[in-house]
């Protein structure tokens, strides 16, 4: 599903935020991306859908060279990818319904399948009952389950998540991650850029450790704990 091949990354004044990274990870993996701030986590899943290009190397998802795309052809990689983000991201406009739909909408899905698909992704999150809630009146749970439902509504192939409980307490990741794990079940690639070590010591999938923006290790079954720390 993911394959970088001597992937680096470096910002304006020579900053390197991702240096020589090579790495595989397969269909159907559940994959936590582990690291200090600053380690290149975020770089990473951005160049995964195209929001960043590698300064050198060759990045792959899903047999499609990601660089190489053409920028008409952009849009139609990400409805391949489905991204949740820390800040949940959703339209404060909009009820949690119009924030899943519009991701249809958006991309010309005629008007009588919006509402079958979009009600019966909300149904798979748990968060059909608050469809015509608005964010706010959300709590943050309620709030990423309707950013993951979006992700999903075009049933993609790979679910990405940059930090999807940093603004949750420890029940509500809990409930998250559990929600992840069900997707990941029925066949979904997922990767998680986190944080939240109590979650992947206690799940012990492969972990991926990136340092400096480089992979420090990459363990099956890993855990957070023994992940490398900066000089």
């Amino acid at each position: 599903m993911i394959e970088a091949s001597g992937v680096s990354v470096t910002y304006a004044a020579g900053v390197q935020a991702l240096v020589d990274v090579n790495l595989r990870i397969s269909h159907g993996e559940f994959v936590f991306l582990v690291g200090p701030t600053g380690s290149g986590k975020s770089t990473f899943l951005k160049l995964l859908y195209r929001e960043e290009l590698p300064t050198s190397g060759r990045v792959v998802v899903d047999s499609v060279d990601v660089a190489a795309l053409r920028r008409k052809d952009v849009p139609a990689l990400r409805r391949r990818i489905g991204v949740v983000f820390q800040d949940f991201r959703l339209l404060p406009d909009r009820t949690a319904y119009e924030n899943v739909a519009f991701a249809l909408h958006v991309t010309g899905t005629p008007k009588r399948q919006v509402r079958a698909r979009t009600m019966d992704v909300m149904e798979r999150v748990g968060i059909a009952s608050k469809a015509r809630f608005y964010p706010h009146q959300l709590s943050g749970g309620e709030q990423q389950r309707v950013s993951i439902a979006r992700a999903l509504v075009h049933a993609p192939k790979l679910l990405l998540a940059d930090e999807p409980t940093g603004n949750l307490d420890p029940d509500t990741s809990w409930d998250i991650m559990r929600l992840l794990d069900e997707i990941n079940a029925g066949g979904t690639t997922v990767l998680v850029a986190t944080h939240d070590k109590a979650v992947v010591d206690q799940m012990l999938r492969r972990v991926i450790c990136l340092l400096d923006g480089r992979v420090v290790s990459d363990v099956r079954q890993g855990r957070y704990a023994s992940e490398p720390q900066p000089a």
